[in-house]
């Protein structure tokens, strides 16, 4: 089928409304089913839209976020050849520009067009905001939020779909049937996300940890928030508690590494972790045995309820997360306390583990209906190299955002400050580096995220959300784990305690 340009602008729009809602779920089949007859048709699509910016940018922006092959130099060809004339392009047209701006984010390597896109449509934009010709408040909103966090590269789906209904109430556009299943979705996934709150916070509350050992870090409602983000949907139920209740613990643990226990209690904890005996725990400090005895019951406990459901036994790969874990957090204890200055290869080779992504990403992998028993297997033997790179961009933009305080709390360097050592560079150049990176990595996952990837669409949008979250978290100056901000306070009041009145 060949749609016609204003019927292409009208499914293009829909189909991005839908998503910017928060309601895209409900309708999978029917987008993908939409997409795959554009995707088809596309020789004779891209001849009769050859000049319209913003649709082509859209066009391309959707069926690269659903996996679809696409290629810049194909769709953008005759709107991107010749510099000065997207120039003057950009410059009448900030509607164009925003949604060229929005594709750029899906760039792949080597792919020049969107790189210099990305670049010019960042001033442009930047430039629309601090003129005061312009008068479009709605406008000025949307460049603004989009600036700050785009559509793709950062931020995550209920926050966003919380913005996106009060801008989609003023749209002239706007669908009334829509905006109802927006809101009542919405609501209806906040009464779920508090019900499920409260469960994490009383198996919290009866672990009695933060009580017993004040130097933890306190964050239950913050570690929740990072669930939310990783695995939004309703259906998830099982997975968001099991990642909230693992990253409790991952915080908790640590805080022993980093703050509090000597390099030879630290070297007993992981070769108790290892072992996974629970006779082995008697051997340990109080301390240490609180959050062990915590630890081997929340596995079990995850495992029991997978064995049950679907017959699987799931331990050996959570076993394993948490013991690579334990053991690049002890790596980071004997550089500081033997005051070793690692290279940043070194410190990346170790610290995409110590950053917990494995942890994380295990347990939303094993809880998910849709495992088998041969996916258990090949995790055990390895994780994915798509994991990898998502943990290293999240280790990045934590960095980026909590090395000075982690440092002066007591920790090793991180990777500003190898960077710094490695490159003989200022603070400022180093930054400036690791932003580089953290955008390489981007382009990598964008690589990975293909519709005949031999990785499952939900495993690839965890990874993708978890380095979402963490830019959001750390990339805005949030870092709600060292001291909660006001911004964390909003997310908590707009996500969990607060339902949108239609």
């Amino acid at each position: 089928m060949i749609y016609g340009e204003k019927l292409l602008k009208d499914k293009l729009d829909l189909i991005d409304s839908l998503q910017q809602l928060g309601v895209a779920c409900h309708f999978k089949k029917d987008i993908k089913c939409v997409l795959t007859e554009i995707h088809e048709s596309m020789d004779q699509i891209l001849m009769s839209t050859r000049d319209d910016l913003h649709l082509i940018s859209l066009l391309f922006r959707l069926l690269r976020m659903h996996g679809f092959s696409v290629s810049e130099a194909d769709i953008f060809k005759n709107c991107m050849d010749n510099k000065d004339d997207l120039k003057a392009k950009l410059s009448s047209d900030i509607k164009a520009t925003l949604s060229l701006y929005e594709a750029s984010f899906l760039t792949k390597e080597g792919e020049e067009k969107l790189e210099m896109a990305r670049d010019v449509t960042t001033k442009y934009l930047t430039d629309f905001l601090q003129s005061s010709k312009n008068t479009d408040s709605r406008l000025k909103e949307h460049v603004a939020h989009a600036l700050e966090i785009p559509l793709y590269g950062r931020g995550t789906e209920r926050l966003h779909a919380r913005w996106f209904i009060d801008q989609y109430k003023l749209d002239e556009h706007m669908r009334p049937a829509f905006m109802e299943l927006a809101v009542s979705e919405f609501n209806l996934l906040q009464n779920a996300y508090k019900k499920e709150l409260k469960e994490t916070s009383r198996w919290w509350t009866d672990l009695e940890i933060d009580k017993k050992l004040p130097f933890i870090r306190d964050r239950i409602v913050e570690n929740y928030l990072w669930s939310m983000a990783f695995v939004p949907e309703l259906k998830h139920a099982h997975a968001r508690k099991a990642i909230t209740k693992a990253i409790s613990l991952i915080t908790s643990i640590d805080d022993i590494y980093d703050v509090y226990g000597s390099l030879d209690e630290l070297e007993a904890f992981t070769h108790a972790v290892e072992q996974w005996d629970i006779t082995s725990i008697e051997m340990l400090p109080d301390f240490m045995q609180l959050c062990l005895r915590a630890l081997i019951n929340m596995v079990q406990d995850d495992s029991d309820l997978v064995l049950k459901e679907r017959g699987l036994r799931i331990t050996p790969c959570l076993r394993k997360a948490w013991t690579d874990l334990c053991k690049a957090y002890l790596v980071e204890a004997r550089w500081y306390h033997t005051k070793y200055q690692p290279t940043l290869e070194e410190y990346l080779e170790n610290a995409w583990i110590s950053m917990s992504v494995n942890v994380c990403f295990t347990s939303a992998y094993c809880i998910n209906d849709e495992v088998s028993a041969n996916d258990l297997e090949q995790l055990l033997h390895g994780y994915p190299n798509i994991m990898r790179v998502a943990a290293i961009s999240a280790r990045l933009s934590d960095d980026f955002g909590t090395s000075s305080h982690e440092i002066a709390r007591g920790d090793v360097d991180k990777a500003i400050q190898c960077y710094m050592r490695d490159k003989r560079v200022t603070e400022s150049a180093a930054r400036q580096g690791i932003n580089e990176m953290i955008w390489k990595c981007w382009k990598l996952l964008n690589c990975e995220n293909v519709g005949d990837s031999a990785f499952h669409e939900y495993y690839r949008n965890v990874l993708l959300n978890i380095v979402r979250m963490a830019q959001c978290f750390y990339g805005s100056g949030l870092d709600g784990y060292a001291e909660p901000g006001h911004k964390t306070k909003e997310q908590v009041i707009s996500l969990l305690l607060k339902p949108i009145e239609i």
